[in-house]
């Protein structure tokens, strides 16, 4: 009987998770941290990587030296325990191994934090300023403004298909369009409440403070589309945030900067909500 049902609940399963594959659910079911594509996000995925692997060797030789310890000397076999206190020796090195530990992991991390925080240099300064519920690019260099806000087409999926709409809430109407190979300066505040500037891809997140100023950098490597989202709790509508980077080549980027400023872009200004 009991292996019936074991067989019932085995198919199940088995019925369940090719149901759950062919949704196509799982092409989106990442373990690990992506790799991004800036050198912040690479020095932090390798980061990531050296820290679990130690990690992961320190759980095998503690972990296998416990199991062998309960299996070769258990009571059953005829061992009996050792009559000692305490081994100075021993309280010697497990106070300095996991020191030395600690050193390595702070090494490579005090690094790239250093290096996260290194904004000099940057070729282009890019003011982002989070509203409820959108947000508001400014280059300042250039001299170009508008808002980015959710595109019109999730607008309308919330109340329809949501699965009819390619990149449901993660698109917008005006993307933040970036130069790759530049290393770009972020100057991150907000207009109300607190906001949180995040692209997975750039491989850093800050926040949008009012009445103060945070910096990020990034220096985007391959052309593409990058998303994101607002990555902090900001009201009723912070899950409508999205945040899209179209980095382009150097010459579609000037290329774009010419055609705004030469009015070519001026119903994005006609067409942003204003911030409420």
């Amino acid at each position: 009987m009991l292996s019936k049902i074991s067989r019932a609940m085995a198919a199940g399963l088995a019925a369940m998770f090719t149901m759950f594959a062919s949704s196509g659910a799982m092409a989106a079911w990442e373990l690990n941290l992506p790799v991004g594509v800036t050198p912040i996000s690479r020095d932090v995925y390798d980061l990531h990587m050296l820290i679990l692997w130690i990690c992961v060797i320190i759980g095998v030789v503690v972990f296998g030296a416990m199991f062998v310890s309960i299996v070769l000397h258990r009571k059953a076999a005829g061992h009996k325990p050792a009559q000692f206190h305490h081994s100075t020796f021993a309280e010697i090195l497990w106070t300095i191994v996991p020191f030395v530990i600690l050193v390595a992991f702070a090494i490579p991390a005090t690094k790239t934090l250093i290096n996260m925080e290194d904004t000099s240099e940057a070729e282009i300064t890019i003011k982002v300023t989070g509203y409820q519920w959108l947000w508001k690019y400014e280059y300042i260099e250039d001299g170009v403004s508008f808002y980015s806000s959710l595109a019109p087409s999730s607008r309308t999926a919330i109340y329809g298909d949501p699965w009819a709409v390619e990149n449901y809430l993660l698109e917008v109407d005006n993307s933040l369009v970036l130069p790759v190979g530049k290393k770009v300066r972020f100057l991150l505040t907000a207009d109300d409440v607190i906001h949180a500037w995040w692209v997975p891809a750039l491989g850093m997140k800050k926040d949008a403070i009012p009445g103060f100023v945070n910096e990020l950098w990034a220096l985007i490597e391959e052309p593409g589309i990058y998303r994101g989202q607002c990555a902090e709790l900001c009201g009723k509508d912070h899950g409508f945030m999205p945040i899209v980077v179209d980095a382009r080549s150097e010459a579609d980027y000037k290329q774009w900067v010419a055609a705004y400023q030469a009015g070519e872009k001026t119903q994005l200004a006609a067409t942003t909500p204003t911030p409420q």
